[in-house]
C-alpha cells in the first residue's frame, strides 16, 4: 500500500497548516524541521524522514546540530541542499541561545515618547502618525508608521490602529505625530483623532496613554496638558 504523501493527510495533520493553526509550539522536532526541509522521498514522508534522522540522534537537537552535511546526504531523500538547511536551522537556534533578551525601551512618561520618536520624526518634511504598542509595564511591543500625509495633515483609520494593538496583544499604547511647521499647538483634526482613538481604546479595554505632538526640539503631551 502507497504511504500518504503529507499534501494528502488531513490539513488539521499537515505541519504547515498546524503551525498556522495552533503555534509553533505545538508541533514536534520532527514536524519542524519537515516544515524546514519541505519533502521527504518516495518512501517516506518529510516527517518521518526527520523522525527518523532525529532517533538516530536519541532525539537530541545539539547531537543533530554536531553532524555533517555528508552525514545527512547518507539518509535517503536528503541532499546537500536540505542538510545545509537543516544545519543552518539548528546555528541559529544556538546563536539564539547565546543572545540576551531584547531589552524593549520603557515609554511611561511622555518625555520618553519623545526622546524614543524624535530622532525619528525630527527630519521629516511631511506628517507622519506613528503607533506605539505597550505592554503592562509601559514596555514597547511594536511601533509603527500608521500613515504619512501632507505639510499640515494626516489621515488616521482608528479601526487599524486597534486592531493591530490587539493584534500585539497590547495593552495600552501611545500615538504621536509631527508638525514639519514647528508649532506645537494642536489643530481641531488633532483633538478630533485623539478623541476618536480614546473612545475606542476605552470599548476594546486599552489604556490611552498619550498622544504626542513632535517638533525638533520640543513636544505637546496631550497627558500631561490634561486633555488625556
Amino acid at each position: 500500500m502507497d504511504r500518504l504523501t503529507i499534501n494528502q493527510w488531513a490539513e488539521e495533520d499537515r505541519p504547515r497548516e498546524k503551525m498556522e493553526r495552533l503555534g509553533a509550539e505545538a508541533l514536534s522536532n520532527a514536524e519542524l524541521l519537515a516544515i524546514l526541509v519541505g519533502s521527504g522521498s518516495p518512501k517516506e514522508t518529510a516527517v518521518d524522514l526527520m523522525k527518523r534522522i532525529l532517533g538516530d540522534c536519541n532525539n537530541s537537537l545539539n547531537t543533530l546540530g554536531k553532524l555533517s552535511v555528508a552525514d545527512l546526504c547518507r539518509y535517503n531523500g536528503v541532499g546537500p541542499a536540505k542538510a545545509i538547511t537543516i544545519l543552518a536551522a539548528c546555528e541559529l537556534g544556538k546563536r539564539r541561545q547565546a543572545e540576551s533578551p531584547e531589552e524593549r525601551p520603557e515609554l511611561a512618561t511622555a518625555t520618553q515618547i519623545y526622546r524614543h520618536m524624535h530622532p525619528v520624526l525630527q527630519d521629516k518634511d511631511v506628517e507622519e502618525f506613528w503607533v506605539l504598542c505597550l505592554n503592562q509595564g509601559h514596555r514597547l511591543i511594536r511601533k509603527f508608521c500608521h500613515s504619512r500625509g501632507g505639510i499640515s495633515e494626516v489621515s488616521v483609520d482608528v479601526r487599524i490602529i486597534i486592531r493591530e494593538a490587539v493584534l500585539c496583544n497590547a495593552t495600552m499604547l501611545a500615538v504621536c505625530h509631527n508638525h514639519p511647521s514647528g508649532s506645537l499647538r494642536p489643530s481641531r483634526s488633532d483633538d478630533n483623532i485623539t478623541k476618536a482613538i480614546q473612545q475606542a481604546c476605552s470599548v476594546m479595554r486599552l489604556h490611552m496613554l498619550d498622544h504626542l505632538i513632535i517638533t525638533d526640539g520640543a513636544y505637546y503631551s496631550y497627558h500631561e496638558e490634561g486633555k488625556i
